[in-house]
């Protein structure tokens, strides 16, 4: 069987990212490896071992290949991840108390209810309740 292990997200700085990322957004932190310069390798996943198997790098996005990547997504007004949530009404409240921003609150769309927030590191992130199926 093939899981994914690793996926990765650009993000402008890491160490501000892992900051919003864990203490915002409830992640816990699965690797800190300080690289030297400067440099991190820094790996989030879900809180209380959720899929452990799953872990979301923080990824330095100022490169030839991130950065246009980054500004076509930012300008298209896609997110570049989607997070799924038990109670999207409820972490809606928590987050905006929070001060995080969401150009897209809340909406139904068929068998999802779906928002978008903005992660402070340069990109749109989807959460995404299931409604009535399990994916």
């Amino acid at each position: 069987m093939i899981k994914v292990a690793v996926t990765s997200v650009y993000v402008d700085d890491v160490a501000r990212a892992h900051a919003f990322y864990t203490d915002v957004l409830g992640f816990e932190t699965r690797v800190h490896l300080d690289l030297g310069g400067g440099a991190q390798y820094v790996t989030v996943g879900a809180a209380e071992g959720a899929q452990r198997d799953l872990q979301l790098l923080l990824e330095p996005g100022h490169g030839p290949v991130a950065a246009p990547y980054r500004a076509a997504l930012r300008e298209a007004a896609l997110p570049c991840i989607v997070f799924s949530v038990d109670d999207m009404r409820a972490e809606f409240e928590r987050l905006s108390g929070l001060g995080v921003h969401f150009p897209q609150e809340p909406r139904e769309q068929g068998p999802v209810i779906t928002a978008v927030l903005d992660d402070t590191v340069g990109n749109y992130v989807q959460l995404a309740q299931a409604r009535g199926w399990s994916g």
